[in-house]
């Protein structure tokens, strides 16, 4: 329901939302970089994209403020470009992101909020990753996590700081805010309503050319669509795997290993003798001696015990140690004195006093090196393998890390390295459905990170696997030449230019609508054989059944329409057009103590709640000043884009 208040009603939920969730999931903030530390060299309008009160926003912050952009972007999409990211107003909302920050951080200290080096502390300790095994915070964890996520400590720091200044301004001016009983009850009403209309499809392929058009139109075509062109980013790949196979005959156990072994866990090789009992636990002395004597007397253990009110219980398989520290070197001396089914004499441990009916002795006899030799061996050379296989991995990646190359480590081990096809981010061979080696699917994502020709190693899923692998060679991102993708191009020129025409074949057809045809009648004075409308009523509360289903795009037009009127619709992916024709409206009665306007007061909150923090932060900004330089800015693109500045 909250999904259809947001589709329908177009609350605007901007950038206090968002800024919202990013207080709910701790410090996450770190997923930008705000730092003011780097220049970006030589770009025309200045170093600075903006001032915001007294602070600078520098060229270097834009720049990496985008890439962080783009990175989070391909979470969802992998094969997203910078192309795609920037494309429309892009880089605007990557930049007022980033005013937003500083805005928040700037009104937060001139208006005395404090986030100071003791509170920020505290909040990095609450890191999760930051905690090493014993569960307090870890220099070594910490520096990892840094590491992981691409940030130093003052960049973490300061992103912190923006979230606490978050929670001491925009987070109480949202909470707890209410919806009117009045407007709720609207909300709620609304959800009553049904509409009737007829939605006319227009296809854009029933209006696309045949024929392939001239040079000169494919060209221009090309220049000015240039967007729809980008290649994703390709990255060769270089891998072997190895596992303790590399190890060789190095994990197998001497004599004198398996020796020192037996020698060090004589104990465990001893001759040992188990007994298993049945027992009970009798406050007194003389209780325990009376009970002992009915046993004698011919009374079973079980009736003894309960001719006594007590209960008894049974042990299995205990050694002699192990009763004394569970009860008394005493009990255990009477337990291991008593021959098999007789009854122990009454022995005391701080429980109280004990007696028992042995029920059981295994006595096993001490076992020599010979008979244990082969379950030594196994134990030490599983030891030695997993031991051996931890310090190979950290001794490559010591080599790597100091720069021995990606085939001398395969050649010293003796490893098969392979070699990919260009490979996207998405984890297929370019220009394929074929899919990458499933063997580098863990590491895809780093490999999209990595350096040309800087050796990675990294665990495979089941901990018994690494992987070594680099980046052999990088294609970046870029517009594809025409001649390459000259049929492609052709497609894409016929459905624009279907497009255009179905977009045309829209508006006639509204016009005619609006002149007092019928929609049916209005398509059925098209050229083309357009299909008939389609008669279709639905109420507000059917919608909201769909609940995660996303509502047509035609249907949720005709929920914002006005009765009587008529209206087209672009549809996604130059796929045609839709005439909306809303012939009436009506409205069901709503209890007075519907649901819904219970729903309607709770979930339009939120909405509200989100306008407010949003509304806060637009002051903020005009208390503060901003100010931006278009020049600085134009040149960030151009150079993201890689064009020439």
């Amino acid at each position: 329901m909250l999904t259809f208040f947001r589709n329908f009603f177009k609350t605007k939920i901007g950038l206090a939302l968002a800024l919202a969730f990013l207080v709910l999931i701790g410090f996450a903030f770190a997923s930008m970089d705000v730092s003011n530390s780097g220049a970006f060299g030589g770009v025309a309008g200045g170093n600075s994209v903006a001032v915001v009160g007294d602070e600078k926003i520098g060229t270097a912050d834009l720049n990496s403020a985008a890439n962080n952009a783009l990175q989070r972007t391909r979470q969802q999409d992998p094969e997203a470009t910078m192309q795609t990211l920037l494309a429309g107003n892009g880089l605007n909302d990557v930049l007022d992101d980033l005013i937003n920050r500083y805005a928040l951080t700037a009104w937060g200290e001139e208006n005395g909020l404090r986030a100071g080096t003791n509170l920020v502390n505290s909040e990095i300790r609450q890191i999760p990753a930051a905690r090493g095994a014993s569960g307090d915070f870890s220099t070594d964890s910490y520096n990892i996590f840094l590491r992981t996520n691409g940030l130093t400590d003052a960049e973490l720091r300061q992103q912190i700081r923006t979230s606490l200044f978050f929670q001491q301004s925009i987070l109480p001016s949202v909470y707890g805010s209410k919806l009117p009983d009045s407007i709720a009850t609207t909300y709620a009403r609304s959800f009553k309503e049904r509409r009737f209309g007829s939605i006319a499809t227009i296809p854009a392929t029933l209006f696309a050319p045949q024929g392939d058009p001239t040079d000169a139109q494919l060209n221009k075509f090309y220049t000015d669509k240039r967007d729809r062109f980008v290649r994703p980013e390709r990255r060769i790949l270089r891998y072997a795997t190895f596992d303790s196979d590399a190890l060789g005959d190095s994990i197998e156990p001497s004599d004198a290993d398996i020796a020192a072994y037996y020698r060090s866990n004589g104990d465990e090789y001893a001759a040992r003798e188990l007994r298993s009992f049945t027992q009970l636990i009798v406050p007194t002395r003389e209780g325990a001696q009376a009970i002992a004597a009915r046993i004698k007397g011919g009374e079973s253990f079980a009736q003894a015990a309960a001719s006594a009110g007590l209960r008894t219980t049974t042990v299995d398989a205990q050694e002699k140690a192990e009763i004394a520290s569970t009860a008394s070197a005493a009990v255990a001396d009477a337990y291991f004195a008593a021959a098999q089914g007789t009854v122990t004499t009454p022995a005391r441990s701080p429980l109280g006093w004990h007696i028992a009916r042995i029920t059981n002795v295994d006595s096993q006899p001490a076992r020599t090196l010979a008979s244990v030799r082969g379950e030594i061996a196994d134990q030490l050379r599983e030891e030695n393998r997993q031991r051996g296989i931890s310090e190979l991995a950290v001794n490559i990646e010591d080599r790597l890390g100091d720069g021995a190359s990606l085939s001398s480590v395969a050649e010293e081990l003796g490893l098969d390295l392979q070699t990919t096809r260009p490979v996207t981010a998405a984890g297929s061979i370019y220009g394929t459905q074929e899919q990458i080696p499933e063997v580098l699917r863990p590491v895809l994502n780093f490999a999209f990170q990595a350096d040309e020709n800087e050796a990675q190693i990294g665990a495979l899923p089941d901990g018994q696997t690494f992987l070594v692998y680099d980046v052999s060679d990088i294609t970046p991102s870029a517009v594809a030449p025409l001649a390459q993708i000259r049929e492609d191009a052709i497609a894409q020129w016929r459905q624009v230019r279907g497009e255009q025409s179905a977009k045309a074949a829209a508006e006639r057809i509204v016009k005619r609508v609006e002149g007092g045809q019928s929609l049916a009648e209005a398509v059925a004075a098209e050229k083309k054989n357009i299909r008939a409308p389609e008669q279709v009523n639905y109420s507000r509360e059917e919608l909201a059944r769909l609940q995660n289903t996303r509502v047509p795009a035609p249907i949720a037009l005709m929920f914002g329409m006005a009765k009587g009127t008529v209206k087209k619709l672009e549809g996604q992916g130059d796929q045609g057009y839709y005439v909306v024709d809303l012939d009436r409206i009506e409205l069901e009665d709503l209890a007075e103590n519907d649901p819904l306007i219970a729903q309607a007061r709770s979930q339009v909150g939120q909405a509200w709640s989100a306008e407010y923090g949003e509304q806060l932060l637009n002051a903020m900004r005009a208390d503060v000043g901003v100010e931006r330089n278009p020049d600085a800015i134009a040149a960030v693109r151009r150079q993201l884009l890689g064009e020439p500045n």
